[in-house]
C-alpha cells in the first residue's frame, strides 16, 4: 500500500548514499518521518486517486489483508517494537523531536535504486544542495507491507521518495556546516619576527 505523509519532520536521512545499518548488513537508503499519532496521511487507491486516512487504519488494513482474523493478535505482538513495526511511538527513543510524535521508519535496498529526492517545485535535489536535512519538513512516500517469512512477522515500509517542504530547526548532529563557525586567525609569529 502506497502512503504519503505530508509535512513530516525528517530524521536520520540517508537519501543520497546507501549505508549499512550500524556498520552491518546490506547497504540501504533510509529515513524516519515524525508526525502526530492521528495526523492524516494519504493512501493511493488502485485507480491512482488519493484518499485521506490515518496510519493506524493503514497498519490495521495491511495486517488484516495478510493475516485475516489473526491480524489483531499479531499486531499486539508487534506493537511498540521498532524492530518489528515501522510505525511506533517516538517516546521509546531518546532523540530530538521524537517525544510527542509517532515515527514511520522506512528503508530502500541499494539494489532497488535511490529514492526520488525533490524540491518544492519537483526539481531533483542532490546532496550538495544541503536539503533535505534532519529536522526539516518533508512530504514522504513509502510502500507499506506485511512481512511473514523466516525472519518473522512484521510491518515494514519501503522508502519511495522525499520532497522538501520547508526549513525546520535542524536536529543535533544534523545542522549544516558554515564558515561562520570559525574565527579568522592571524599568521603565527616566526623566530625572524621576534629578532
Amino acid at each position: 500500500m502506497i502512503v504519503q505523509l505530508q509535512s513530516a519532520r525528517l530524521s536520520f536521512p540517508d537519501l543520497f548514499e546507501a549505508k549499512q545499518f550500524e556498520g552491518a548488513g546490506p547497504f540501504s537508503y533510509r529515513a524516519a518521518f515524525l508526525i502526530e499519532e492521528n495526523a492524516p496521511v494519504m493512501v493511493k487507491s488502485a485507480d491512482g486517486s488519493w484518499k485521506k486516512t490515518t496510519m493506524a487504519k493503514v497498519i490495521a488494513s495491511i495486517a488484516e489483508e495478510k493475516w485475516k482474523t489473526k491480524a489483531p493478535a499479531i499486531l499486539k505482538t508487534l506493537e511498540g517494537n521498532p524492530q518489528k513495526c515501522c510505525w511506533y511511538d517516538g517516546s521509546v527513543k531518546d532523540y530530538d523531536g521524537y517525544e510527542g510524535n509517532f515515527v514511520l521508519s522506512a528503508s530502500r535496498n541499494e539494489d532497488k535504486g535511490r529514492p526520488i529526492v525533490i524540491d518544492r517545485d519537483k526539481s531533483p535535489l542532490v546532496a550538495a544542495d544541503g536539503k533535505p536535512y534532519a529536522g526539516c519538513y518533508v512530504n514522504g512516500t513509502v510502500e507499506l507491507w506485511a512481512q511473514d517469512n523466516k525472519f518473522g512477522k512484521g510491518i515494514r515500509a519501503t522508502l519511495r521518495g522525499v520532497q522538501f517542504v520547508k526549513d525546520g530547526d535542524a536536529f543535533s548532529a544534523g545542522s549544516p556546516v558554515s564558515e561562520d563557525d570559525f574565527d579568522t586567525i592571524d599568521a603565527p609569529e616566526t623566530e625572524d619576527d621576534l629578532a
